[in-house]
């Protein structure tokens, strides 16, 4: 076993086959080797790449058993092309395939019966929701799988850990010659982040639209250069699904007392200055936080100069409004931020590497100033857990959580104290995906705890002990309060069986996930 530096034991077999170490901190491992290149492949003059079917491109490509292939989670819930391709490949026998998938959405349930009949043998993500998060914890799958964050995954790809044979990337639009966005169409999603990344280091690549522009088809987000085969079908995805009409304002008390709260502390923190940058996420609370920000931004005459990650009618409406004066979009959340990316030149698209690949020569995460997170869990040394629910199963996601929480100069979690009745701080996390040297501050409804266990935090400590309007607790005492209203919660039986490994974004090991013991 090899010990990690949050105290998991990591079994020797694990660190032995996937050709790593275990998490040693989060900056302690320094890269080797080279950027991994892909095959050489010409598209002469007069060659058409476009064909009349997912089938024809699928043996186009070469695909065999064994090989890896991959797919973008930019139409999320709305997706069809996993489907799509995965009957197709069933129908031509194709078995033993590793998915390298973005993330996989309660869309995705259907893969379940493609894992049982040994079509697809492996799974590389950042996220599993739902049924098949919880079969997979069950031990469907002979392999664990692996679980990434956005950065660690584009740091994957790019150092040659994963290598894709060929990528299935769906795109709203796309000319006959490969030239595709997100922006026009009729299934327009916005930023193709993450599925940038995979049109320059697999193989093969195939894109899959519903919508054919005459040649050239600008912005490309993904470019000619990179594209193997064209496949025009009916539709891509579920608009409905791919981006929702409105995020909602929560009216939530319990949310509005976090966000107030977690406003107080950053304006305390001395990050709330002229210049600065942000990072939020799209649950209630966190967008109510930049409500409360944009008050206290008048108030002070100031603004930010960027925003970053996954974007939002609210991060979009402070743009338009002047308040930040250019959005990093790797994903878009809604229409409003789909609809802004088209048309404001400071709403500029990036890949997931330039987003948050730790081992590239400078991602946009190493700039925030900010980021506001949420948490399943966070336990008394500050890890948080993200992706396995109080039962044990996989049923969330990585993300970028532990991607921004290393970047930014203030990384805070803001969550409900309780989960109905379940706590949220909790003496030891299921599963660590953001390690506490990562983590400064939680905020909940019932008090805010510093992790004054890094030394970095003795002026923040002091700046909030002196406001009045922040309730400060330790985190013991936010776990006491915890338990008073649950009761402590009885411990998850698992078996010695791994069913996940969780990769921090440097590619070393910072836990595994068991298989939950039947009844």
């Amino acid at each position: 076993m090899g010990i990690n530096s949050i105290n998991i034991n990591i079994p020797d077999d694990i660190l032995k086959e996937r050709k790593t170490v275990e998490f040693k901190g989060e900056f302690a491992l320094e890269p080797k080797g080279n950027i991994q290149g892909r095959k050489i492949t010409a598209t002469f003059c007069g060659e058409n790449k476009k064909l009349s079917s997912i089938a024809e491109s699928i043996e186009k490509t070469g695909l065999k058993d064994g090989m890896t292939i991959s797919f973008h989670h930019h139409f999320r819930a709305g997706d069809y092309i996993i489907r799509m391709v995965m009957k197709e490949i069933a129908n031509l026998g194709i078995k033993n395939l590793n998915l390298c998938v973005s993330s996989l959405t309660s869309a995705h349930e259907f893969l379940i019966d493609y894992i049982k009949d040994g079509t697809v043998t492996g799974i590389e993500t950042s996220g599993i929701r739902e049924k098949l998060g919880e079969e997979i914890s069950k031990g469907i799958m002979k392999k664990p799988v692996i679980i990434r964050s956005h950065g660690g995954r584009a740091r994957a790809i790019e150092a040659g850990d994963t290598k894709i044979d060929v990528a299935f990337l769906g795109v709203p639009c796309s000319d006959d010659y490969g030239n595709a966005n997100g922006i026009h169409g009729k299934s327009q999603c916005g930023s193709l982040g993450y599925a940038i990344i995979d049109s320059k280091y697999a193989d093969k690549v195939v894109l899959i639209t519903d919508t054919i522009i005459p040649y050239p088809n600008v912005p490309a987000s993904i470019s000619q250069q990179d594209v193997d085969y064209i496949v025009e079908v009916e539709e891509i995805g579920d608009p409905n699904g791919i981006a929702s009409g409105a995020t909602r304002f929560t009216k939530d008390p319990k949310e509005l007392l976090i966000a107030k709260y977690a406003s107080s502390v950053i304006e305390a923190s001395g990050y709330l200055k002229d210049g600065f940058s942000i990072q939020a996420g799209t649950g209630g609370a966190s967008l109510a936080v930049a409500r409360f920000l944009k008050e206290k931004m008048e108030e002070k005459n100031i603004k930010a100069s960027f925003g970053l990650g996954g974007i939002s009618k609210q991060f979009v409406d402070l743009h338009e409004e002047g308040f930040i004066g250019t959005l990093f979009d790797v994903q878009g959340f809604d229409l409003k931020a789909v609809e802004s990316i088209g048309k404001n030149n400071k709403h500029v698209e990036i890949d997931a590497s330039l987003y948050a690949n730790p081992h590239n020569k400078g991602c946009i995460a190493n700039k925030l100033d900010i980021v506001i997170l949420s948490a399943l869990e966070v336990d008394k040394n500050f890890n948080v857990n993200v992706i396995t629910g109080s039962d044990g199963y996989i049923r969330g996601a990585s993300g970028g959580h532990s991607d921004t929480a290393a970047g930014a100069k203030l990384s805070m979690i803001v969550s409900p104290l309780v989960r109905g009745r379940i706590p949220t701080i909790v003496e030891k996390v299921n599963t660590v995906i953001t390690p506490g040297e990562s983590i400064d501050v939680i905020v909940t409804e019932r008090g805010v705890a510093i992790n004054d266990k890094l030394s970095k935090n003795k002026e923040l400590k002091e700046r909030l002990e002196s406001n009045k309007n922040i309730p400060l607790l330790s985190i013991e005492e936010l776990h006491e309060k915890a338990l008073k209203i649950t009761g402590t919660p009885e411990p998850i039986k698992y078996e010695d069986r791994v069913v996940g490994i969780v990769e921090y974004r440097d590619g070393s090991i910072i836990d595994v996930i068991h298989k939950v013991k039947e009844d």
